[in-house]
């Protein structure tokens, strides 16, 4: 680890210590490690005692989202980097650039179905549908805020319309769980399509009715005005592209489960025709 890395892994240590969305048990292993710090001969051997104070949890995947980034760099791991993407967020919309906001689940799996198409200028994960403002993942997991895990979708309208967005989406969701969704439980993945405009709600509002004639089940999507949207932690942010292997297993498992539930649906069409 060259020195200029090493010092910006400690700075990245002293503000993950003020960070509020930091574990008190995180708090309390980087406090200690920052107080061992005396010269730089020391730094790089408590960064890495750091590193295997926090491996047993970071093996399970228990760290909180931006400790979770701090421990890959600590293990010499490239930590992709999307402030400039989520950047955009922020920034007011070019012209013919329209923003959509959907919540399916995990937002972990509805990045790539979206992103990967021709007209999809980004797709950032979030939180929305909540009073609290700046929710971290830890608060939205906890049920209280009344967010759900979301994605806000920005695409070029000339390449790229809503309604084939929302073809896009209930391709991707069990319309019928409002609990949740397949091995998503809770009531912050709960399917909402959030509407900006009269358009964009008449659109989805269509959507539904077509779906409500393709299932035996109520359709329990719900449609809302858009809230507030904010971005969540950079771990979060393009997770197919992180974590690969990990994203496939979890891909593979909803298609399977989504496949025979429409096989079943399709199956009461053909029996009660």
């Amino acid at each position: 680890m060259t020195h200029d890395q090493s010092l910006a892994l400690q700075n990245d240590l002293y503000n993950l210590i003020l960070n509020p969305a930091t574990r008190a048990w995180e708090r309390q292993l980087l406090v200690a490690a920052k107080a061992r710090l005396t010269d730089d001969a020391s730094l790089n051997r408590e960064l890495d005692r750091l590193a295997a104070d926090l491996r047993p949890l970071a093996q399970r995947n228990s760290l909180t989202p931006d400790v979770t980034d701090f421990y890959a760099k600590l293990t010499g791991e490239t930590v992709l980097d999307t402030r400039a993407m989520v950047a955009k967020h922020w920034a007011p919309d070019p012209p013919y650039q329209e923003r959509a906001i959907f919540a399916g689940g995990c937002f972990w799996c509805l990045v790539e179905p979206f992103e990967t198409r021709a007209g999809v200028n980004a797709v950032i994960s979030g939180y929305t549908g909540g009073a609290l403002e700046q929710p971290t993942y830890e608060q939205v997991f906890s049920q209280t805020t009344g967010h759900v895990e979301a994605v806000e979708i920005l695409f070029d309208r000339r390449q790229m319309t809503y309604a084939d967005l929302l073809a896009i989406y209930w391709q991707l969701i069990d319309p019928t769980d409002d609990l949740g969704q397949i091995d998503d439980r809770g009531t912050q993945y709960r399917p909402v399509i959030f509407v900006n405009s009269p358009e964009q709600r008449q659109l989805a509002k269509t959507a539904k009715q077509q779906a409500m004639e393709r299932y035996q089940r109520p359709i329990v999507v719900g449609i809302e005005a858009v809230q507030s949207f904010w971005p969540a932690e950079n771990f979060h942010q393009q997770f197919y592209q992180r974590q690969p292997k990990r994203y496939r297993r979890i891909k593979h498992a909803r298609q399977q489960y989504l496949f025979l539930q429409r096989l079943g649906v399709k199956w009461h069409q053909i029996w009660h025709h």
